[in-house]
């Protein structure tokens, strides 16, 4: 069974750094990626996010209710969730993508995100950052 398969079928569990927040997930990734945004390398300090994109009903918390962040200003408005305790960046909603973008960091068995599909935002990406040999690259978002 590929990683495509195996995520399929497999149910998404994680939480923060400290413990205040778990989560589930079930279903279908609809996108595995990185994201080399500046926004991105600010939550991470400096690296690229690695991420999992899910349906929006697949997600829900089972432990703690998370801080939120929103940023209007953007080109594409974001709400981050995060842990109010330790910090840990969990989610970004986007309104316009009608999805969970899911930190891979976060999960509990990361090796269950099998790599990314793509790299996006190569606009902003530093020369420390490494895509992957052969990886399908977009500057901004990919064509939908």
């Amino acid at each position: 069974m590929n990683a495509v398969n195996a995520q399929q079928s497999t149910k998404f569990e994680g939480g923060c750094y400290c413990g205040a927040l778990r989560y589930a997930a079930d279903g279908e990734p609809l996108l595995r990626a990185q994201c080399h945004c500046r926004e991105c390398q600010y939550l991470s300090g400096g690296a690229p996010h690695l991420f999992v994109l899910m349906p929006p009903g697949s997600f829900r918390y089972t432990k703690g209710t998370p801080k939120t962040f929103s940023r209007t200003d953007l080109e594409q408005p974001v709400i981050r969730e995060f842990c109010a305790e330790c910090g840990t960046h969990i989610t970004t909603r986007r309104p316009d993508l009608g999805a969970i973008v899911l930190k891979i960091g976060t999960l509990d068995d990361p090796t269950l995100y099998g790599g990314p599909q793509m790299a996006i935002y190569t606009v902003d990406i530093q020369p420390f950052h490494h895509i992957p040999e052969g990886l399908p690259a977009f500057e901004r978002m990919p064509p939908r």
